[in-house]
């Protein structure tokens, strides 16, 4: 039997995608969640881990620290665990770039934009003052600079006349679910890396809008 990936699983809020991933290792993944960590400690994600029998540990942010004295004790948090692969799933923080080179190529993160678009926060509601007329998620590796890390896969969806951001928020989430457990189960199988700063998937450079399928 080859060695189960080890994945982390970084979360803040209600976990969705969490119990995506959770549930794709259940059926057909060559990963295991090994562990969920949260800065919030009443955040609904904790939950579905315990219900899942994973183990879970909380960073919680002290007053007056800095970004790079948190990272300190999250990455501590995160080593005892040895990830593999570590998943940002709704971790509502920004990551120092210390804590992000020192995983650089095992973390990645999903935005809910068609990467470059809209970084950061308001993602759909962006999306609609600026009249688009497509949406949608994307997967990528972390590197330092917020949201710029080289996209793997996306998921587009069409932005109808009437949609408000979170009708389309709700529409994204669905697309979210589907594709992330598979970016993880490409990572898990080996196919996946980052080379020289580009997304790599069988041996090919997936471009900047990521893998798209013929």
């Amino acid at each position: 039997m080859p060695k189960s990936c080890r994945v982390l699983v970084l979360i803040s809020g209600n976990g969705s995608n969490l119990q995506a991933v959770i549930d794709s290792c259940d059926d057909h993944l060559q990963a295991e969640v090994v562990g969920v960590i949260s800065n919030q400690p009443d955040a609904y994600g904790l939950m579905r881990a315990h219900l899942a029998e994973i183990d879970t540990s909380c960073v919680i942010a002290h007053s007056g620290e800095s970004r790079q004295e948190y990272d300190q004790r999250l990455a501590k948090a995160i080593e005892r665990y040895q990830p593999d692969l570590i998943v940002l799933a709704g971790f509502m923080r920004i990551l120092s770039n210390d804590i992000v080179n020192q995983y650089l190529g095992k973390m990645i993160n999903i935005h809910p934009s068609l990467l470059p678009k809209y970084p950061g926060m308001n993602t759909h509601q962006r999306a609609l003052d600026a009249g688009d007329t497509e949406h949608g998620a994307s997967v990528h590796f972390v590197i330092p600079e917020l949201d710029a890390g080289p996209v793997i896969l996306q998921a587009k969806i069409p932005v109808y006349e009437g949609d408000d951001a979170e009708v389309l928020a709700q529409r994204v989430h669905e697309q979210e679910h589907a594709i992330y457990p598979l970016v993880v189960k490409w990572f898990a199988q080996g196919r996946l890396a980052m080379v020289n700063g580009k997304a790599i998937l069988d041996d090919k450079d997936v471009g900047p809008s990521g893998y798209a399928p013929d």
